[in-house]
């Protein structure tokens, strides 16, 4: 509801002032790129391209949710979760364990759920989640490019110290997305966006206490989530 309101006001901006409002309207809405330094950070140029070692996920758990399925290490609480404002952010912050947030939306579900997102051309949610990850605040010129700034301020949740943050493009087996990441001495965070070969989106955000992961072993627990196919 927050999204629609600000997107309602943010249309109304750009009909009767130009660019320089409207950047300032967003940056009043959600904050600018020093109260929120990942806004301002691009995927670094390349793609990673992964190769899964299964020695990594051989004695990982697995869990079981409806229409999709992941597995993890010992240690870690696995949570399902549904979109919505912040639903990482608040409960990150309630929780003081090791946890993994996963989520899955059907292929399709950003452009049927955000109209605007069609009006722009985005018709499949790796388009959606590309323009999410390249949106950048001063950029902003128009209401499409408003909205995906939105978006990304939605989409990016607590990984700690933002200005150390990693963002990357990655490839792995049938999945294709975006990484960010930061790693530190006392503990670690990894956010996947990311789509499979059907077009379906996947979400894991991992919270490390105690820096326990590596880079390797948050993309081996990546690498197990799937469909569960009807």
């Amino acid at each position: 509801m927050v999204v629609i309101f600000l997107a309602a006001g943010t249309a109304f901006v750009i009909r009767f002032a130009g660019p320089m409002l409207l950047r300032r309207y967003v940056e009043v809405g959600i904050g600018d790129c020093r109260k929120i330094p990942i806004l301002c950070a691009l995927p670094a140029e390349g793609v990673l391209q992964l190769e899964i070692n299964k020695n990594l996920t051989r004695d990982y758990i697995p869990y079981n949710f409806p229409k999709m399925t992941v597995s993890a290490p010992k240690g870690f609480s696995v949570v399902q979760e549904m979109i919505k404002k912040y639903y990482y952010k608040k409960k990150v912050e309630q929780n003081t364990q090791s946890i993994i947030y996963v989520l899955y939306e059907e292929k399709g579900y950003f452009p049927g759920l955000f109209q605007e997102a069609k009006k722009l051309g985005v018709n499949d949610n790796a388009e959606f989640l590309r323009r999410v990850m390249y949106a950048l605040p001063q950029d902003v010129k128009s209401l499409g490019d408003a909205f995906f700034v939105i978006m990304k301020s939605i989409f990016i949740p607590d990984v700690g110290d933002q200005t150390k943050a990693v963002m990357a493009r990655f490839q792995m087996g049938d999945k294709s997305g975006y990484i960010i990441y930061n790693l530190g001495e006392s503990e670690n965070y990894f956010n996947f966006d990311m789509v499979d070969s059907t077009g379906a989106y996947f979400k894991a955000y991992i919270k490390d206490k105690g820096a326990k992961l590596s880079l390797d072993d948050a993309f081996s627990i990546v690498s197990t989530l799937a469909q569960i196919k009807e």
